[in-house]
């Protein structure tokens, strides 16, 4: 199964500058180095490099050279490096030099108050793997047990291997490297409760207690993992149709295979429970590459109520306006290879309701038929997958 060709990515390039972020290991540089073959390229994990821009920030220009008006140049890693974004803007400015400025974290970048060019640069984000770009290679029992990086689809009999040592790379190069933990042990602690909760209802206070870390630690420790990007809030929908709503988010990890090694799950079998968490953080990845890919950006919930009511995704089509109701797309997804009819029952409550109109119901499952009972769409992962990208779903 291994992906030894090239994949072609989604993402495609601006004609203006960029910042590019995401996790480590999703193909940042490879992708950069494709869509811009000539341009000029400085890597900032170079230890002779970071050291002499670090003391010396206006160098830049000098081994830049004189490349003509227009001309691309890559810096990888920029956020090793954040005073060096005064100098981009000022090339920018002068030379109309284009930059594609690449990074796994914004944490330190926003945080030490760095230069993030005012608006002249856009910002893209970069996933691990689409199913859509897999295309035929793509095998949904793999991806629920060991995620999408790309580095676990081009080497799939080391699975269990990459994964230990993306969480290990994680912790020396991202947080011990930066600063940003000051003590390693709690945080592993912390990972591993984190892990086992992926797709689930944040409780800090339960988190802390398993974690045995303070609670404000919680806090701190999520903040973290969003800020490097290795993990999202999908936060609660609030409509106002029941008396009580949920109100607190559910988090995901970016990929399940690196959920499962936080968790220290790599050498026990992916039970049914577990997968069914990693096809929830399956098709929450998906929405993301989509809402980015297609420049939707529309805002995913989830939604609950205190009796248990429960929508797995609510994507948001039209906002309320005082002339017009919401407007959202419904989806539930099972890890089932046959379909309940009990399980529309949720959406078909919200659909009934007159405060908000939902569009369309779509049920993804682990089988191979696809049905329409009335206007919940039935259909099989990839063909959700389909229909998602060519623009049917929302």
């Amino acid at each position: 199964m291994a992906t030894n060709k090239i994949i072609k990515r989604l993402l495609q390039r601006p004609d203006r500058s960029f910042f590019l972020f995401g996790p480590r290991g999703t193909g940042k540089s490879t992708w950069l180095h494709q869509a811009l073959p000539n341009a000029f390229s400085f890597d900032l994990l170079d230890a002779s490099l970071y050291l002499e821009l670090s003391r010396e920030p206006h160098r830049i220009e000098a081994l830049i050279s004189n490349q003509k008006q227009g001309a691309w140049i890559i810096l990888d890693e920029i956020q090793k490096i954040p005073p060096l974004l005064d100098e981009v803007h000022r090339l920018m400015e002068k030379r109309k030099w284009n930059f594609a400025l690449c990074g796994s974290s914004a944490r330190k970048l926003r945080r030490g108050g760095a230069n993030l060019l005012a608006g002249r640069a856009l910002t893209l984000a970069m996933e691990s793997f689409s199913a859509s770009e897999l295309k035929d290679t793509f095998k949904l029992d793999f991806a629920l047990d060991w995620g999408m990086l790309p580095f676990v689809w081009n080497d799939p009999a080391a699975a269990a291997d990459i994964l230990a040592a993306y969480v290990n790379t994680y912790l020396k190069e991202e947080l011990q490297a930066e600063g940003i933990i000051r003590s390693v042990p709690p945080f592993l602690r912390f990972l591993a409760v984190a892990g086992q909760l992926n797709g689930q209802v944040v409780n800090a206070q339960n988190i802390a207690r398993d974690a045995s870390v303070a609670r404000s630690t919680v806090d701190t420790y999520f903040s973290v993992l969003q800020d490097t990007l290795i993990g999202h809030f999908l936060p609660a929908w609030r409509p106002g149709l029941k008396v009580r709503e949920t109100a607190q988010p559910k988090f995901f990890w970016f990929d399940s295979g690196v959920a499962r090694a936080a968790a220290g799950l790599l050498r026990d079998p992916a039970d049914r429970l577990w997968q069914g968490a990693a096809l929830e953080t399956l098709i929450y990845h998906e929405l993301r590459v989509y809402n980015e890919v297609s420049g939707k950006h529309r805002p995913i919930y989830y939604y609950r109520t205190p009796a248990g009511v429960e929508i797995d995704f609510v994507v948001e089509t039209a906002h309320k306006r005082p002339e017009s109701k919401q407007r959202i797309v419904a989806i539930e997804v099972k890890r089932s290879e046959k379909w309940d009819r009990s399980w529309e029952k949720p959406m078909r409550s919200l659909a009934a309701n007159n405060r908000v109109t939902v569009e369309r119901m779509v049920a993804i499952y682990c089988g191979t038929q696809k049905y329409q009972f009335d206007n919940v769409t039935v259909i099989p992962v990839r063909g959700f997958i389909g229909e998602l990208y060519d623009g049917k779903i929302f």
